[in-house]
Order: C-alpha cells, then sequence, then structure tokens
C-alpha cells in the first residue's frame, strides 16, 4: 500500500477529459468568449443554476440548501446522472468576500451539508466576511443520492476481533456484505470513490462561477482534499487539512494505524495514571497500571463484566480502551468505573460509555438506514482495491501477527473485511506528489490519523507547510482555544501566506476538554431542532471512532 501509481491512460483521458470542460467557470464564460476545448461533455453539468432555499424551516435564514446535477460515471458524462446537495452561507460583508470556502467533517459516509453552520461558529467573523462557506454531502451520502446494501444493524458492526472459533463466521460476514452491496447497488457503487467526489467538487466550483476553491478538511476530508490538489492543481486555493490521512495508506493501511497509533497512546496513558495512583489507585508505576488494565481484560475474557444491564467482554474493554486512549484522564476515570463494576460495584456508565459495545450510527429518516456503512465500503474498498488481498487466509496470519505486535487492537484492525470480495476498482489509487498550497494540522497524540500519517502527507505536498501541536490529544485540531493553533489557520485563511516554515505549537491543558464540549452540541442531520445550538452540524471525527 506504500506508492501508488496512476495509469498514464486515465490521466490524459478522464482527468484531462474533466479539466478543459471546467477549466472555464461560468463567471468568466460571460466575460469572454469561452474556449472551445471547454465545449464538451460537460458543458450542460456547468450550465445548472441551483435553486437556492432555506434549508430547514427551523434553520437559519441565510443557511440555503440546494441540488445539482452530476454524471454517475465520470468516463461517459452522458450516462446516468445523480443528485448532489450542496449548501452555503454567504459572505457577510461581499465587499471583501475573497471567494468560497468548501468544508468535509470526515468519513467516508459522513454528511457535509450542515458543514457551514458548523464553520460559522468555528471561523471569526473576519473569515466568514472573506468566504461563502460552502458545505455538501458527497456522492452516495445523506441527500446525495444515497446507497444502500440492505443492511442490518449486526451486518454493520465491522470492527471485530480475530478468534480461530469465529473466523469463518467473520469470513462468511464479510462476503455477504459485499454480495449484499452489489446486488443492492452493484451499478453504482464503483463510481462512489474519493477521486468521482474531487471531480464533483470541482463540478461545484464551475457551477458556482468560481476559479479556485479554499477547503478545510477534517480526518477522512484531509485526503478528500489532497486527491482534489492532485486532480486540479490550478485549482486550489488555500487549504487546511486537518488530522491527516497518508495517501499511501489508503485504506487498508489506515485502518491498521488504528492499532499502530493506540499502543504510543497507550504506554502514555499508564504513565499519567501512575504518576497519579494516589488519586485513581490504578498502579504507581507503569507497568502496574498496564498489568491492572489486561487483568480486566483476562476477568472479562472468563466472564463477562455487567455494566448497566450488558455484558462487557474482554474484547470490548480492549476496543473501549483503543478510544479511551485518545485522552489519558478519560481512559484513566474509564479503568477505574470498570474496575467497580466487575468487582460487583455500583459504576458511572457515563464514563464507561467507551467500554460499551455500540451498534451502528442512526441514518437521518429520509436516508437508508445503513448508508453511513453502505457509502463506507463503497469508498474504502473501491478507492485503492489493490491495497486489499483476495486470500482470507492472509487476513488470518495478519491479524495473529498484529494482535502480537498490538495487543489493544492489531487483530481488529487487520481481521478480514468486505473489501476481500469487493470488485476491482474503477481507477488506481490517486498518487499524490504536487507542490499546491496547503497547511496541515496534527495533533502529537491522535491515535486515529498518527502524526506519521501527517507527516507523511506532508512530504506528499511539496507546497505544504505542517502545524504539529506538542501534547495535543485526540482527533481534529481546529479550532481548539490555542491562541498559537487557531491564529497560524486564521491567518493562512485570511491572507492565503502560509507560514515561512513548518509550526509548532504547545497544547493548552483544557483544549481537548473544549473540543470535547463543542462536539457534545453537535448533532446529526435529521435530529430533532428545538432551538439553533441543537442544529445538525460537523459530526467531528471523533465522534466516530469507526470512521476517519
Amino acid at each position: 500500500m506504500r506508492r501508488r501509481s496512476l495509469a498514464p491512460l486515465l490521466a490524459v483521458g478522464v482527468t484531462a477529459m474533466l479539466a478543459p470542460a471546467l477549466a472555464t467557470s461560468t463567471a468568466t464564460a460571460a466575460a469572454a468568449a469561452t474556449p472551445s476545448a471547454a465545449k464538451g461533455a460537460l458543458d450542460r453539468f456547468v450550465q445548472q443554476k441551483p435553486q437556492w432555499k432555506r434549508c430547514q424551516a427551523k434553520s437559519p435564514e441565510e443557511f440555503e440548501c440546494a441540488k445539482i446535477k452530476v454524471p454517475l460515471d465520470y468516463r461517459a458524462p452522458g450516462g446516468k446522472r445523480i443528485d448532489i446537495a450542496i449548501s452555503r452561507i454567504k459572505s457577510t460583508a461581499p465587499g471583501k468576500r475573497h471567494g468560497v470556502l468548501f468544508s468535509n467533517p470526515g468519513g467516508p459516509g459522513a454528511s457535509g451539508l450542515y458543514m457551514p453552520l458548523s464553520m460559522q461558529d468555528q471561523l471569526p467573523k473576519s473569515a466568514q466576511q472573506k468566504y461563502d462557506l460552502i458545505g455538501f454531502d458527497p456522492r452516495g451520502v445523506g441527500q446525495s443520492s444515497p446507497v444502500s446494501c440492505g443492511l442490518g444493524s449486526k451486518e454493520q458492526t465491522w470492527l471485530r476481533p480475530y478468534k480461530k472459533e469465529t473466523f469463518a463466521k467473520d469470513v462468511a460476514w464479510a462476503r455477504d456484505l459485499a454480495q449484499k452491496c452489489k446486488k443492492n447497488a452493484g451499478d453504482r457503487l464503483p463510481h462512489i470513490t474519493t477521486r468521482n467526489t474531487a471531480r464533483d467538487m470541482d463540478l461545484i466550483r464551475a457551477i458556482l462561477g468560481e476559479k479556485k476553491i479554499s477547503y478545510v478538511g477534517y480526518s477522512y476530508g484531509t485526503y478528500l482534499g489532497t486527491v482534489y490538489t492532485q486532480l486540479f492543481p490550478g485549482r486550489t486555493d488555500r487549504f487546511v487539512l486537518d488530522s491527516a490521512v497518508d495517501p499511501a495508506r489508503a485504506w487498508r493501511g489506515m485502518i491498521q494505524w488504528w492499532a499502530e497509533g493506540a499502543e504510543p497512546a497507550f504506554d502514555r496513558w499508564t504513565e499519567w495514571a501512575a504518576e497519579r495512583s494516589g488519586k485513581y489507585g490504578l498502579g504507581d508505576t507503569p507497568k502496574k497500571v498496564d498489568r491492572t488494565l489486561w487483568d480486566l481484560v483476562a476477568q472479562a475474557d472468563e466472564k463477562p463484566i455487567k455494566l448497566e444491564g450488558r455484558s462487557v467482554s474482554g474484547d470490548d474493554v480492549r476496543s473501549g480502551m483503543r478510544q479511551g486512549v485518545f485522552t489519558p484522564k478519560e481512559a484513566t476515570e474509564g479503568v477505574v468505573e470498570l474496575k467497580k463494576a466487575a468487582a460487583g460495584k455500583p459504576s458511572s456508565g457515563k464514563k464507561l460509555a467507551a467500554f460499551a459495545a455500540t451498534g451502528a450510527a442512526a441514518a437521518a429518516a429520509e436516508e437508508p438506514a445503513d448508508n453511513g456503512s453502505a457509502s463506507f465500503w463503497s469508498v474504502v474498498c473501491g478507492d485503492n482495491s489493490a491495497a486489499w488481498s483476495r486470500d482470507p487466509e492472509s487476513y488470518r496470519r495478519d491479524a495473529i501477527k498484529d494482535k502480537g505486535r498490538y495487543p489493544l487492537f492489531g487483530d481488529f484492525a487487520s481481521n478480514i473485511k468486505p473489501c476481500a470480495f469487493w470488485g476491482k476498482s474503477a481507477e488506481p489509487a490517486t498518487k499524490v506528489n504536487n507542490k499546491a498550497d496547503a497547511l496541515i494540522v496534527q495533533n502529537e497524540w491522535d491515535p486515529q490519523t498518527p502524526l506519521p500519517s501527517g507527516q507523511a502527507l506532508h512530504a506528499d505536498l511539496k507546497g505544504s507547510k505542517m502545524l504539529t501541536v506538542l501534547g495535543g490529544e485526540g482527533h481534529a485540531v481546529y479550532p481548539n482555544g490555542n491562541a498559537c493553533t487557531d491564529g497560524t489557520v486564521n491567518t493562512y485563511l485570511l491572507t492565503g501566506k502560509l507560514p515561512a516554515k513548518d509550526v509548532t505549537c504547545k497544547a493548552k491543558a483544557d483544549s481537548h476538554a473544549a473540543e470535547r464540549k463543542n462536539q457534545k452540541r453537535d448533532l446529526l442531520p435529521g435530529a430533532p431542532l428545538p432551538k439553533r445550538d441543537l442544529l445538525p452540524g460537523s459530526p467531528l471525527p471523533q465522534r466516530a471512532p469507526d470512521r476517519f
């Protein structure tokens, strides 16, 4: 899964076909003659006029939504079309307007339609004057012609520990899921890819009459933004890539990095808890703290621990701890409560939430119940089928090996996935190597997209600068209330000037707590809307430990 290649024929045939057709925006076409090269198969799409209207009855008046049509297959733009739902909040000071700011919250499979509301909350007033804030549901997601595989909730639970006695069932689950997706959406799934979503972004740009776009992307959104810079380097303006995906590891390698990233975070947690043994009582050395956790795993393996009517297995403890070590304090408090539950004492279910098995996230009422999973797999499997072995036994070997190397989560990450039975990708994975401007923003302690992942993207994007938050915890950085971090991002968005060199900021003690507080106000689309603060917003990556 290291360096990927881009077939020259496709680079000329697909990307070049799209580039001339969108090279002249609707705005410039009105002022000058359209080059003949632009009069191509995509002209009818570029000429669309979005019918903007208020997104919801209870949403702010300035928050507008519309739908446009895009080709299902950009190689055959005269064929089937699909809808893309877009949204905007226009610049608050048209005289100071610089352009459009797109955004994506992560995923794959997460709705981005309501991101402008989150960006409105997060950006300084001066940035809201500079930009029209643009959101969209990626193709196949939410209100953008959502895909479905007809999956039940249990089928959507996909991070499964390796066990010799259940491996055959895991293989059957993976094969059945892939077959269901082929049966229910086989004509569409090959086209629900990051490359095509990037092409949709560029079509949106052209329809809006813009020469370039600026962008803020989180987690998976960094990969989407990166692919855009590779396909359309002349159309990128100011790109902020927060909690970055290494393009070379999309996607099996990035899932495996969840296990790799958890181990140093776990070691850091044992040190943190040992230093506070007087308060928490988990052990006065890292080794003793480590032993406390693994004793609980062994106890739960032998007899599941009862937690508010649910049974928590040793595998649940390991999986929950992978989530818990995003922040040492939360992990410590969780293990303290887990000890109480294991001893039959009253415990706080709220502090133990990460250790209780959870089902699939609920979809909005108008979307298929499995839309998040169906769109997730279409991208994770379809972006780079070459990354996924077709031999089930290779997954068994990897899971056994990685459980030894990364005992907390290695077998979960490397166990078999539906991609082993998926169809071949319509295009090769995107090889990233360009000089587009970008600011890569990364926490030091992010187990989901670990620091080396951001550093790898920084090396691929030759024109980028990197902002590293030393001591920064968790997944997704901006904004975090840190003057160094937020100031660097804001300056770039406002002026377009990257720092002269890479930047290092020190985390504030309460930065992660502030992030968690912000996330609690975020709801997924379709949730009740009793007041402005509870409107759907960005489903920030931290809220979905089984997504990017």
